[in-house]
């Protein structure tokens, strides 16, 4: 995402005025970026139609007017992007997510956020379906000193959160946090064990899970839209975390996800560190896009 501004720059040198040339190259510039063409029809005609009113004509008063509408997307009041607690202990956060965009690793990172803050966490191992999963979740598990929950591999998912359920109640912990098999959204049977465990949750505490989020890769570009859209209707997404964002990629599709399906990112991670992983802050992304 940060070429996006810098290539909003050429292009103006090139035209030096916002004619249909200019916005045509600007729009192209944003799908490049990985914003989808709804999202992105969405603020350039808005911005376009606002300076050919106000008959703007100064690049650094459009880049202003394009960076407010992009945080007026990710500032929508219709679902905060503030992550959910309960009143009642345990809170439950299920992660979701394809493979390969480093979720078991962002269950590490949130953990040790949230251990930071005094919060007493249990982890829950209920990806039984990768070799060498427990193992990488039980290393972070013995870095942080945090307890864990597991079976052996090939058990069912949700008898290790049902079981996860059971401890977090008996050892009075504040935050379950429950790593599941990244999938394809095409597989249809392990989206139905993603339900399971969701009903598993829902009947053992007796309420609806605090967070359902889903790990996405910034680097993903535009079948993000496709995946959360298939996630949610699986499952009922709260909001995205986007990981790798310390890459070139800025992960520009969030605007398309938090515009056209109203998920909002929660969280993101910039590095590999546990400590690289900091709650969402519309603002500061939008600034990033704009420095």
């Amino acid at each position: 995402m940060q070429r996006l501004i810098k290539n909003i720059n050429l292009i103006w040198n090139r035209f030096k005025k916002s004619n249909e040339d200019f916005w045509m190259e600007v729009e192209e510039q944003f799908i490049l970026n990985d914003i989808g063409a709804n999202t992105t029809s969405f603020i350039i005609e808005e911005v376009k139609n606002n300076c050919q009113k106000e008959n703007i004509n100064d690049l650094e008063e459009i880049k202003a007017l394009l960076k407010k509408r992009i945080l007026d997307i990710l500032k929508d009041s219709t679902v905060s992007s503030a992550y959910n607690l309960s009143d009642s202990s345990p809170s439950v956060w299920m992660l979701v997510g394809v493979n390969g965009v480093g979720k078991t690793s962002t269950v590490a990172k949130l953990a040790a956020f949230f251990q930071n803050k005094g919060t007493n966490v249990l982890l829950a191992a209920a990806d039984t379906f990768r070799a060498a999963a427990y193992e990488q979740i039980n290393h972070f598990a013995e870095l942080l000193n945090m307890p864990i929950v597991h079976h052996q591999r090939g058990s069912d998912p949700a008898a290790v959160v049902y079981d996860s359920l059971e401890k977090a109640d008996a050892k009075n912990m504040d935050l379950v946090i429950i790593d599941t098999a990244g999938r394809m959204h095409t597989a249809c049977n392990l989206m139905e064990e993603l339900k399971k465990i969701k009903k598993v949750i829902n009947k053992k505490i007796g309420r609806d899970h605090d967070e359902i989020l889903m790990v996405i890769d910034a680097t993903t570009g535009q079948n993000a839209r496709q995946q959360a859209e298939t996630f949610n209707e699986a499952v009922g997404l709260t909001g995205i975390i986007l990981t790798k964002t310390d890459g070139t990629s800025k992960g520009g599709m969030v605007l398309t996800l938090k515009n056209e399906l109203n998920i909002p990112v929660k969280f993101i991670t910039f590095g590999e560190k546990l400590e690289n992983l900091e709650a969402f802050n519309a603002e500061k992304f939008t600034d990033l896009l704009f420095s």
